[in-house]
Formats: C-alpha cells, structure tokens, sequence
C-alpha cells in the first residue's frame, strides 16, 4: 500500500493558533478524508501530521509539505506574506505571516483545492480531462478520454 503523509506545520502558541492556521487545518483534515475515500481503492492512504512552531518559527508557520517536498514545489504557487491581526493578539507585536498566490487569487489559509491538487501530484495521480468535473480522480494513466472512467 502507497501511503501519502502531509506535514501542517502552524503556530502554537500555548495551544493556541491563529486564524489563517487553523482555517488551513480545517481544508486539510476534510481533504484527507476524502483523499483517503477516494483513493483507498488504488491501494493509496493518505495521513496527516502537524508539527507545532513557537514564535521563533513564525515564518514556516501557515506551510504543507507532502511527503517531504513544500506545496510551492510541487503547484505553481509563490509564498508571500500580510499583516496578520490573529498572530499579532498571539504574539503581542506586529506579526506578518504567511499567504499563498494560487490561481491568480491572494489566500491566507491554503485552500482545498491546492491541498487536493498537490496531493495528487505528489502521488503521481492525474485527474480527468478537463472538461469533467474536476472534484472526480481518475486512476493514473487509464486513459478515459469521453469523462467516464474505466
């Protein structure tokens, strides 16, 4: 069996985290849920781990990593940074963390359909033809071209 994990790596702040984190949390643990229903039929399990940063870390905060690799590694996406009032009342100072530029639109969580994406790259998965509806996976390489898969 194949087996995907995705580290969250967020801000902790006497079990505490910010708003941005915890939304990203939130996309993640239902995207592994239906990754896993998904594609459990391919022999494939999908888990998720979270390593918890103090302050010192606050820039890796808000970041996934599949299987190793950073999720800016394996979509088009580039890492930026705004103003962030939650981490600010976590932190007590000014506090600018992290956001994501994905599909021409600013996110300061990252979104579902990202996680699901590079998941799928990570695992060498391709979805269907474009013209089908993109929430459905079609195992690697079977070729269905009319939208049904074999």
């Amino acid at each position: 069996m194949k087996k995907l994990i995705i580290e969250w790596r967020h801000l902790d702040v006497e079990g505490e985290t910010c708003n941005r984190c915890y939304d990203t949390g939130e996309n993640l643990n239902a995207e592994v849920k239906r990754l896993n229903r998904t594609l459990a039929p391919e022999g494939i399990t999908v888990e998720w781990t979270e390593t918890k940063l103090d302050l010192s870390k606050i820039l890796e905060s808000n970041s996934l990593y599949f299987n190793g690799a950073p999720i800016e590694e394996l979509l088009n996406i580039q890492i930026s940074e705004s103003y962030c009032e939650s981490c600010t009342d976590l932190c007590g100072d000014d506090t600018y963390c992290r956001t994501v530029l994905y599909e021409g639109q600013e996110y300061e969580d990252i979104p579902a359909k990202a996680i699901r994406e590079a998941a799928l790259i990570a695992m060498s998965i391709k979805t269907k033809t474009p013209a089908t509806d993109s929430n459905d996976l079609a195992p690697s390489g079977c070729g269905c071209s009319n939208g049904s898969c074999c």
